[in-house]
C-alpha cells in the first residue's frame, strides 16, 4: 500500500506544534509496519541547515495559479525509513515564519495544495491514499476531485483528512480563491467551500475527502456538538458516518527517560529515586528554592486561552497557597506572559516562567517536576500529558478530548488512575484538585510514588494507532490488512508491599469498597517490584475511552 502524507510541518524538519509531532512519529511508525510511506512539505527558510545539506535535487517546473507562473523545486532525503519530499519556494516559503505574518496566507497554502497533486507523476509516485493534516491541506482533496480525477492516474487516490484542531480554519476571501485556482462559482456554495461569506479551507477537506479523522475518540465526539464544533458541527454530524478518532501517541524513543541525553540524571520506573536529581537540577537552573520537599508544578503549553489560563490566573494565589512551587515555559499571547512575568516577580524564588520554544528545556521541566497541569478549554489530543506520563510527572487535567481518553482520575478507595483531573470549566474546581494532588504529595508520598511509577509504565506510543491507521487507509483502498499476532500477556506485576504488610501473596483485582490506608514507605533494601501497568488504548469510537467513564456530550461552559 502506498500512502502520502501532506501537511505543513514535519519534525524534525520543522515545527510549531503537535502536527509537527504527529506526522513525523505517525510516518516513520507507519514505514516500521511496511508501507510505502512518504511524506511532502514546504521547504522552510527556517529548517535547520544539517537537513538543507543532506537534500538532493529531484525536479523542477511551473504551475500556474491565477496569472502566476510559479516555481515549483522539488527535493528529498530519506529518514527513519520515510521519504520526504520538499516543495521549494522562496516566494512563499522563504521567510522568517512558517505561519501567519503575510497577507498572502491563503495564496501560499492554495499554492501548496495544487503542486503537491502536480508533483505526483514528477516523482513516479501515485499514492493509494493522500493523508492530510489540518487546513493548510484542505484544497488538496477538492482540486483532486473537481480538476485531477477524471486522469487515469489520478482517478484511484482516495483521500483521508484529520482535524488536528478544528478552531483554526484557513478562512480567505473567495474572490481570491477562486482567482487563484478557477474552480468555479459550484466550489462556493455552502454545502462546499463557502462558510459565513468565504472560502474555509478546512471546509474543503471535510466536504471532499472520502474519511475524515480526529486525534482523539473523545474530540470526535466533542465536535459533533456546537460548544466544540467550531461552527462546523452541523456538517461534521451530516458527515458522521465517515468520521473517526483515533488517538495520538508519542515518540517513545526521544521521550525516554532511560536514555534522554537532556536530563541531569536518567531513570525508569525501578530506578525512581533518580528522579530527585533531575528535580535539583532544574530548580537550581530556573532559578527556584531548592527543595525537594516541595511539590513541582510545570506547564510547557502554548500561551493561549485555549489551555486554560485563564482559570490559572483566576486562582493563582490559591495555588501557591499550596506551597507549590510552578514552572511555566512556551510563547503566546502577551496578556498571559505578563501574567507570568509578573507572578514571576511576586513569587521570586517559587515561581520561573520562560518564554521561549526551547526543547531541552522542556524535556529537564517534564523530568523534574512532580506535577503537569493542563487544564484544556478544549483538547483535541494533547501529547504533553503523555510525555509527562512517561517521565512519571503526573498530569492534573481538565476532562475534555484527547485528555479524557488519556489521564484517569486517582480513586482512593480502588486505587485506580494514573493522575488528577476536573470536569467543569471553572477555576475553583481546578485548584481543589490541584490541593487534592498537592495533599497526597505532602501526606501519602509512598502512594504518590507508586501512582508515578505506574504512570511510566504505561503505553504512550504509535504501534497501536498505526495499526488503525493502515486499517482505514485499506478499507479504502481495499488493501486487507493483516492481523496482528496477539503476544502473550506479561505477568502482572505487583504493588510495592509496606514493611507492616502480611507475606506477599498473588496479587488479584481490586474489589469494592474502600481500601486500607497505605502503610509506612518499604526499607531501602527491598528492591521495589514493577508495577501495576496502565495500558493506555486507542480507538475508534469512545467507548474505549480509560474504563468507569462513560463520554459526555458536553462540557459545561460556566467559568469562574
Amino acid at each position: 500500500m502506498k500512502i502520502l502524507f501532506a501537511a505543513s510541518e514535519c519534525v524534525p524538519f520543522i515545527k510549531t506544534g503537535g502536527l509537527a509531532d504527529v506526522v513525523g512519529a505517525l510516518s516513520k511508525e507507519i514505514a516500521k509496519k511496511g508501507a510505502d510511506i512518504r511524506v511532502i512539505l514546504p521547504l522552510y527558510k527556517g529548517m535547520d541547515a544539517s537537513f538543507k545539506d543532506q537534500l538532493r535535487h529531484v525536479c523542477y517546473f511551473y504551475i500556474d495559479l491565477g496569472w502566476r507562473h510559479q516555481y515549483v523545486g522539488i527535493e528529498t532525503l530519506e529518514k527513519d525509513g520515510v521519504t520526504f519530499y520538499f516543495i521549494d519556494n522562496q516566494q512563499y516559503f522563504g521567510r522568517d515564519y512558517i505561519y501567519g505574518r503575510g497577507g498572502d496566507e491563503g495564496e501560499r497554502f492554495a499554492y501548496f495544495a495544487k503542486a503537491v497533486l502536480e508533483t505526483l507523476p514528477k516523482i513516479d509516485f501515485i499514492p493509494d491514499v493522500i493523508s492530510c493534516h489540518d487546513w493548510q491541506t484542505g484544497l488538496i482533496p477538492v482540486l483532486l476531485k473537481a480538476q485531477y480525477r477524471q486522469l487515469a492516474m489520478y482517478e484511484n487516490i482516495r483521500t483521508t483528512f484529520t482535524i488536528h484542531n478544528l478552531q483554526f480554519q484557513g478562512l480567505y476571501p473567495i474572490s481570491a480563491t477562486e482567482e487563484l485556482l478557477k474552480l468555479g462559482d459550484w466550489a462556493y456554495s455552502s454545502d462546499n467551500l463557502e462558510f459565513y461569506g468565504q472560502c474555509s479551507f478546512i471546509k474543503g477537506g471535510l466536504v471532499f475527502a472520502d474519511r475524515i479523522t480526529t486525534v482523539s475518540p473523545t474530540y470526535a465526539q466533542e465536535i459533533l456538538s456546537p460548544y466544540y464544533g467550531e461552527r462546523m458541527d452541523g456538517l461534521l454530524r451530516s458527515r458522521q458516518s465517515v468520521l473517526s478518532g483515533i488517538l495520538n501517541g508519542i515518540d517513545t524513543v526521544e521521550y525516554d527517560p532511560a536514555r534522554d541525553p537532556f536530563i541531569e540524571k536518567n531513570y525508569t520506573p525501578d530506578t525512581f529515586d533518580d528522579k530527585l536529581p533531575n528535580k535539583l537540577a532544574l530548580q537550581k537552573e530556573l532559578g527556584l528554592k531548592q527543595d525537594e520537599n516541595a511539590p513541582l508544578i510545570a506547564m510547557v503549553t502554548r500561551l493561549s486561552a485555549q489551555k486554560g489560563l485563564d482559570l490559572v490566573e483566576r486562582v493563582l494565589d490559591g495555588i501557591m497557597n499550596t506551597g507549590a512551587q510552578m514552572v511555566v515555559l512556551g510563547m503566546g499571547e502577551s496578556k498571559y506572559m505578563d501574567l507570568f512575568g509578573w507572578a514571576s516577580w511576586k513569587y521570586s524564588g517559587r515561581l520561573a516562567a520562560s518564554f521561549q520554544m526551547n526543547p531541552a528545556l522542556a524535556h529537564k521541566i517534564y523530568a523534574g517536576a512532580d506535577l503537569f497541569l493542563m487544564p484544556s478549554m478544549f483538547e483535541p489530543c494533547g501529547l504533553s500529558q503523555m510525555i509527562a506520563l512517561r517521565y512519571g510527572t503526573l498530569p492534573i487535567t481538565r476532562e475534555t478530548g484527547g485528555l479524557r481518553d488519556t489521564v484517569l482520575s486517582y480513586n482512593e478507595y480502588t486505587g485506580d488512575g494514573n493522575g488528577f483531573t476536573f470536569f467543569n470549566y471553572n477555576a475553583h474546581d481546578m485548584l481543589h484538585v490541584i490541593e487534592r494532588a498537592t495533599g497526597i504529595y505532602y501526606n501519602n508520598r509512598v502512594q504518590f510514588d507508586f501512582l508515578a511509577r505506574r504512570a511510566m509504565w504505561g503505553e504512550y506510543g504509535w504501534d497501536k494507532s498505526a495499526d488503525k491507521y493502515l486499517e482505514l487507509f485499506g478499507e479504502l483502498c481495499g488493501v486487507p490488512q493483516a492481523q496482528p499476532i496477539e503476544e502473550a500477556p506479561a505477568p502482572k506485576p505487583k504493588k510495592p508491599r509496606a514493611k507492616k504488610a502480611a507475606p506477599a501473596q498473588a496479587e488479584t483485582e481490586p474489589k469494592a469498597g474502600p481500601a486500607a490506608k497505605a502503610e509506612p514507605a518499604p526499607k531501602k533494601e527491598a528492591k521495589p517490584k514493577k508495577p501495576k501497568a496502565v495500558k493506555l488504548e486507542t480507538a475508534d469510537a469512545p467507548e474505549e475511552a480509560p474504563k468507569k467513564r462513560a463520554p459526555r456530550k458536553k462540557a459545561s461552559e460556566s467559568k469562574a
